[in-house]
């Protein structure tokens, strides 16, 4: 999962202009707050918006902290948890019995399985098989870059073959789930984190918070716009982190979500040659089309699940699909630096 090296700026692909701090509102009892915390989904989250105190703020920035760290355990495949089955449970009893879930998993998992029809395929919530290999070896060549090598394409194609969509069993009355397979695993972190942030933005909006910018790493989603009903302005990170040049532009955002996926901070090097955290299901390998993908959409889990998707096809397939979808676009930046985009996305940058 994503280590934080540093800041809030350094969240995947997005950098977040919140404006000046204690903004009052046209009631002038309003003033803007940005509170940040780092115990979830293993990066940094930023929330702002308007309170008519810091007291009441944090008391908000408490509970959506609370509920944050709720989704970050039920979607986790590392560990477990007291009193939670969680994807990691699913996982250890893949073969041998159902397990009984929260609602909330059930709803992810079956997203996740819409977006894999969505995407031909290209999304996959069943390959942590091969996930988990790439996973390991990513690690240990990071922890020893002199030793750093790329899985066997024996093993993966082995693995590939315990990653059908139809031996995840929900069971939505009884709110279970069973993996057929015994060699199988689920891995939700290319929707997971989206999901969450879509969901603690509709939890934000039953506190009566009505104009909010959540950021957790490269998932950002405006409920609402500022209080001056000018819309949050979101900065495109420039994956060339070489270049004097931070950003590639701003977006303008209000009930919607920009979710980037990129190859430019989770990675390693086997022989000078950088292997991303994103691989293409069709291959068993990180695709090398694009340095980042960022995609525009009102659900973030859905914006988190295309940029995965999209991150591993080649141009024309991927423009189709967006130029397909209500309420999406997408922009493309390419390992020489050309932008390309949907047809719509000009119509939400900075004016």
């Amino acid at each position: 999962m994503k280590k934080v090296y540093g800041a809030i700026f350094l969240a995947v692909g997005i950098i977040v202009f919140a404006g000046a701090f204690c903004l009052y509102g046209r009631n002038g009892k309003l003033q803007q707050y940005q509170g940040q915390f780092f115990d979830c989904f293993d990066t940094v989250t930023t929330v702002t918006s308007y309170a008519a105190s810091e007291e009441e703020f944090s008391d908000q920035m408490q509970l959506l902290k609370e509920k944050l760290l709720y989704y970050h355990q039920l979607y986790d495949i590392y560990h477990t948890y007291e009193g939670i089955n969680n994807v990691k449970t699913i996982n250890d009893a893949a073969g041998v019995k159902a397990v009984k879930v929260e609602p909330e998993l059930i709803n992810l998992l079956r997203l996740g399985r819409e977006m894999y029809e969505q995407t031909q395929g290209k999304f996959q919530i069943a390959y942590g098989s091969v996930l988990s290999l790439w996973h390991d070896c990513r690690e240990q060549g990071i922890t020893n870059p002199k030793q750093a090598k790329l899985p066997s394409m024996e093993e993966l194609s082995k693995r590939a073959q315990h990653t059908d969509m139809d031996k995840i069993i929900l069971d939505e009355d009884a709110s279970t789930v069973f993996l057929s397979d015994r060699e199988m695993s689920l891995d939700v972190g290319g929707i997971g984190k989206g999901y969450a942030v879509q969901r603690l933005a509709e939890y934000a909006k039953e506190l009566g918070m009505e104009h909010v910018l959540i950021s957790v790493g490269g998932n950002v989603c405006a409920v609402g716009g500022k209080i001056d009903e000018k819309p949050w302005r979101v900065g495109v990170e420039n994956p060339d982190q070489e270049s004097a040049k931070a950003y590639l532009c701003t977006v303008d955002i209000a009930d919607q979500s920009i979710v980037t996926s990129g190859d430019y901070q989770r990675y390693y090097e086997v022989d000078g040659k950088r292997y991303c955290h994103i691989i293409d299901p069709g291959t068993e390998m990180p695709p090398e089309y694009f340095a980042s993908v960022s995609v525009l959409s009102k659900d973030s889990g859905r914006a988190d699940a295309l940029s995965t998707a999209l991150f591993t096809m080649e141009f024309e397939e991927g423009l189709s699909l967006v130029e397909s979808l209500k309420d999406v676009e997408a922009m493309w930046i390419g390992k020489d630096g050309e932008i390309r985009t949907s047809s719509g996305w000009k119509a939400n940058e900075e004016k």
